[in-house]
């Protein structure tokens, strides 16, 4: 019995571990995916280009009103990371909250996501009154981003 209660601790320990790690799926549309349960940071490979996706699935009310915004990545940031923009994205709003970037900034990011060393901070932004406001900012760990997002990258040359 006492195995049995040490076999299932550690399946659930190799559970959690699995769970903070980037995930990669093939198929027709090849993706690279990290789901924080309250938002989704991935890029695929849609139609052979490259595209990358930040989905918040129930934002503040200043997000889920916004028709664009701007949204910002930063690699490392308890490393002082210097932070990418992609400016004014049109904003999706169907069951939650997304945007969609394709073409040269989702390639730049996806090089920045794959130079993470732990984790990497998402967010929407735009510039306020009192300079940049930000919104929605969730942090994704970055162990396994750059042998995820290769595979995507591979796939779409």
């Amino acid at each position: 019995m006492r195995r049995l209660v040490l076999a299932a601790l550690s399946l659930l320990l190799v559970s959690a571990a699995a769970a903070t790690e980037w995930k990669y799926e093939g198929g027709s549309v090849p993706i690279a995916w990290f789901d924080t349960e309250a938002a989704q940071f991935q890029f695929a490979c849609r139609g052979g280009q490259l595209a990358m996706g930040f989905w918040v699935r129930k934002p503040g009310e200043t997000v889920a009103k916004a028709a664009a915004m701007s949204i910002a990545i930063t690699p490392d940031p308890g490393a002082g990371g210097g932070t990418s923009f992609a400016q004014d994205m049109p904003l999706i709003h169907l069951d939650g909250t997304s945007v969609i970037v394709r073409g040269p900034v989702a390639r730049q990011w996806a090089k920045v996501a794959q130079g993470a060393r732990t984790d990497m901070r998402v967010s929407y932004v735009r510039q306020g009154g009192g300079g940049l406001e930000t919104f929605e900012s969730t942090v994704f760990g970055a162990k396994g981003s750059s042998a995820a997002i290769a595979q995507v990258l591979a796939k779409c040359g």
